[in-house]
């Protein structure tokens, strides 16, 4: 008699990518947004040869929440992105009665990986500030009486 074994309920995937195309924005008839992304991960490896080769793997994802309409406005074809979530199957009728299933991942998170540009007084700020808090510890140290 054998013992089953337990397996864990793990469903987590955690990728990078390009978007393919620019994000799509929808609502669900009670008001709801979620954001629709396609992007492409590029893997490198070298083959039995030795030389380079990149394959890309396309993928889909949903994200529901708080953050989807600020990224409709901050993504953009061609956006790095980091997303964590977990994969889904869904099923669907086309409209020739033919049954359709996708695999695509429900996001639980999207992060832009593109650099932000810095304002110029905001820099020149967080220059200043480390120079000015320099001169008040040598100022403290100075007081010491030792």
């Amino acid at each position: 008699m054998s013992i089953p074994l337990r397996m864990p309920n793990v469903n987590y995937i955690i990728i990078s990518g390009h978007l393919t195309m620019d994000p799509e924005l929808r609502y669900t008839s009670e008001g709801t947004p979620l954001l629709q992304l396609q992007f492409a991960h590029n893997r490198r490896y070298k083959d039995r040869s030795g030389n380079w080769q990149e394959k890309s793997s396309f993928f889909r994802a949903v994200l529901w929440g708080l953050q989807v309409e600020r990224l409709s406005n901050v993504l953009k074809k061609g956006s790095p992105v980091l997303v964590e979530g977990s994969l889904e199957s869904r099923s669907w009728l086309d409209k020739d009665e033919n049954k359709r299933t996708t695999i695509e991942i429900r996001a639980r998170r999207v992060q832009s990986l593109e650099k932000l540009p810095i304002d110029e007084e905001v820099q020149e700020e967080e220059l200043a500030e480390p120079n000015s808090k320099a001169d008040e510890e040598e100022k403290s140290v100075d007081d010491v009486p030792f």
